[in-house]
C-alpha cells in the first residue's frame, strides 16, 4: 500500500498539494513515483510560469516510462525544486519531502475539487 499522507489535498491523476498560507507545494504522491519506478529526469516550469488546475506544467521520465504531471490547482511558480536536477531520484526516496513545484495560489477554493487523504487512499485501491 502506497503511503498517503493527513492534511494534503490530492488529484485523480496522482498530484499532492501541500499548502501553506497562500504557497501550494506541488509534487507526485508515493503511489505516483512507485507505479513509474527510477524516476531519472523532472521537467519543471520556470519561476513565474502560471500553471491552471488540470492543465500540464511538466513531466516526470523513469526508466520506464514518462508521464506528464498536472496541475492540481492554479497559481504563479514562485520556485522549483532545483534539487531534482541533479538528484531526481529523491523523488523515488521520499515523494511527499520532495515537492516539484511551489506555487502562489490564485484560488483557494479550487482545494475543494480535490480528495482528502482518505478518498485519495480508497481511490488508489480501486
Amino acid at each position: 500500500m502506497a503511503k498517503v499522507i493527513e492534511g494534503l489535498y490530492y488529484s485523480e491523476s496522482h498530484e499532492y498539494v501541500r499548502v501553506e498560507g497562500d504557497f501550494g507545494f506541488i509534487g507526485i504522491t508515493d503511489y505516483a513515483q512507485n507505479a513509474l519506478g527510477n524516476v531519472v529526469y523532472v521537467d519543471m516550469p520556470d519561476v513565474d510560469d502560471e500553471v491552471e488546475a488540470g492543465e500540464e506544467f511538466g513531466a516526470v521520465e523513469s526508466v520506464k516510462a514518462a508521464s506528464d504531471l498536472y496541475s492540481p490547482v492554479s497559481g504563479t511558480v514562485v520556485e522549483v525544486n532545483e534539487a531534482l536536477d541533479d538528484q531526481p531520484e529523491l523523488i523515488n526516496q521520499d515523494a511527499f519531502e520532495n515537492w516539484i513545484i511551489k506555487v502562489e495560489l490564485s484560488d483557494k477554493t479550487e482545494l475543494d475539487n480535490l480528495m482528502d487523504a482518505q478518498a485519495y487512499a480508497a481511490f488508489c485501491e480501486k
